[in-house]
């Protein structure tokens, strides 16, 4: 796992936090939240894009939170803060398929509490990811 603290607050907006959730499939996820203050707002998921962090959100987020969403932006697996651990080069990379990426994502959905979420935007790579995501043959 990555000894790696949270973002720093004073790097974010205001009204965006940085955590991490163990969010299960043995994995340690960093996300940036925003209008995570009221739980029963509608959720919107961000996902980024290579070689990209949820650092590529936080210009955006305040802005869907004042609008009454709740926004989390997780740093995907193998990116910045979330890893299960270092990757060697050699290593087995099923963990990083799509079916394990949307694994992964469902558990950190189950991790904050949401069911479901209105929309999953993605951005380059991440846009890959959310339009997995919307497949309903995908979805166990």
């Amino acid at each position: 796992m990555t000894d790696l603290s949270p973002l720093d607050a004073s790097a974010l907006l205001a009204n965006i936090r940085a955590h991490f959730i163990e969010g299960g499939n043995d994995l340690r996820m960093h996300l940036l939240e925003a209008g995570h203050e009221e739980p029963d707002r509608p959720c919107l998921l961000l996902l980024h894009g290579f070689p990209e962090l949820a650092y590529s959100w936080p210009k955006v987020m305040p802005a869907l939170a004042e609008a009454g969403y709740h926004v989390v932006a997780p740093d995907l697996p193998g990116y910045g803060r979330t890893a299960a651990g270092p990757v060697a080069y050699e290593a087995d990379l099923a963990p990083f398929r799509m079916h394990n990426l949307l694994l992964d994502l469902l558990c950190l959905l189950a991790a904050l509490g949401r069911e479901r979420v209105v929309a999953v935007i993605g951005h380059d790579f991440g846009s890959w990811v959310a339009g997995f995501c919307a497949r309903p043959e995908h979805v166990p």
